[in-house]
């Protein structure tokens, strides 16, 4: 029998919420352009997440947990 799916929790320091939203980004000075990091978001916190890599110019989307791929680690 598989193991169940691991909760997704939101990546802000400290929340526990479960995560609704992959906000995905890269560095562009180390990360090839196609190259998608993710950092999970509650629902609160996914603003907060936007704006800090919108910053520093890594933020590139945000979409739905039930839209991520495998692709997307």
């Amino acid at each position: 029998m598989s193991e169940p799916a691991a909760e997704l929790v939101c990546s802000a320091k400290g929340c526990r919420a479960p995560a609704t939203w992959a906000v995905r980004w890269n560095n562009p000075r180390i990360h090839a352009p196609e190259r998608r990091k993710v950092w999970l978001a509650c629902d609160d916190h996914r603003p907060h997440l936007e704006r800090h890599l919108d910053t520093r110019e890594f933020w590139r989307d945000t979409i739905p947990v039930g839209d991520l791929t495998e692709d997307d680690g």
